[in-house]
């Protein structure tokens, strides 16, 4: 019987997973995350020796990073974790643990979750969505994530608002359909909470009602663009924003003119795993049959 472990080595917490053979849930476990990279690659360790320990068998180890590996040198590259970056981190924790480790982007993991058992189970191509703080997406085709030949495929938040307006002129360089993004266009520039803006909007808040529809405007712009490069079955929305009813209804519509098809039939779908999507995505990089 085959068990895999997923670990989503997050900024303040990582997360173990264990999936049994079916795919349930064997056990889950939470822990702060240390400062340095050393130590970090300790946790982890001991957190996987300890969940075989429970379980009684040893695993197959995936992991999700803020961050991707080089194909080039081998060495975390981009990570928000900066301790994560020019370490050959796959290599060190594998040699600690004595096996193979298999490590992706945590969007990535993201979309690979929704794909395997979540959301877009059995969809051909998946567009894996992040709309949190900042925005994140990972592709999935046919199971198995696109990471490109550069491990950059769907690093959609570094691409520019497709088909800006006049008043979105000079574009500015940070996210346009992030949290932060839409907390700002309802509150100013230090705002960053956008959890009370349906709220808000409902009851006549005419800021809250206009930021809502600009930022669904900005999403549907992206989103479209992104269809006519990809043509997803599926885009799945993760991440605090995925909670907004309003997109789900809008987005459809929205998009339409901006993707290049007569028609546009693709899902637009909350995601099933929520916060536990990434780090079961882990354990996915490592297929039922091992």
């Amino acid at each position: 019987m085959t068990y895999r472990i997923g670990i989503d080595l997050g900024g303040t917490k990582t997360e173990i997973l264990v999936l049994g053979p079916d795919g349930s849930n064997v056990l889950r476990r939470r822990a702060p995350t240390p400062q340095g990279y050393q130590a970090a690659l300790t946790m982890m360790a001991n957190m996987v020796r300890q969940a075989e320990a429970d379980i009684g068998a040893t695993a197959t180890v995936g992991v999700g990073i803020p961050g991707s590996i080089s194909p080039a040198t081998g060495l975390v590259k981009n990570a928000n974790s900066n301790a994560l970056n020019g370490h050959p981190f796959d290599k060190d924790l594998g040699d600690i643990l004595r096996r193979e480790i298999r490590v992706a982007n945590d969007a990535n993991c993201f979309a690979l979750s929704e794909a395997s058992d979540g959301a877009a189970a059995g969809a051909s191509v998946v567009f894996g969505v992040i709309l949190g703080t900042g925005c994140g997406a990972g592709i999935v085709v046919e199971g198995k994530i696109l990471e490109g030949r550069h491990r950059i495929a769907g690093e959609w938040g570094h691409t520019p608002l497709p088909w800006p307006r006049l008043d979105e002129l000079p574009l500015r360089q940070c996210t346009y359909v992030s949290g932060t993004a839409l907390a700002r266009e309802a509150d100013g520039p230090t705002a960053r909470d956008a959890t009370q803006l349906t709220a808000r909007a409902a009851a006549g808040d005419a800021a809250a009602a206009t930021a809502l529809a600009i930022h669904a405007d900005r999403l549907a712009r992206s989103l479209g663009a992104l269809s006519t490069l990809l043509d997803p079955d599926v885009i799945v929305l993760g991440g605090g924003l995925s909670n907004l009813p309003h997109l789900y209804e809008q987005l459809p519509g929205l998009m339409a003119p901006y993707v290049f098809s007569d028609v546009f039939t693709a899902k637009i779908v909350p995601n099933q795993h929520g916060d536990s999507s990434g780090v079961r995505g882990a354990a996915w990089l490592w297929p039922a049959s091992g």
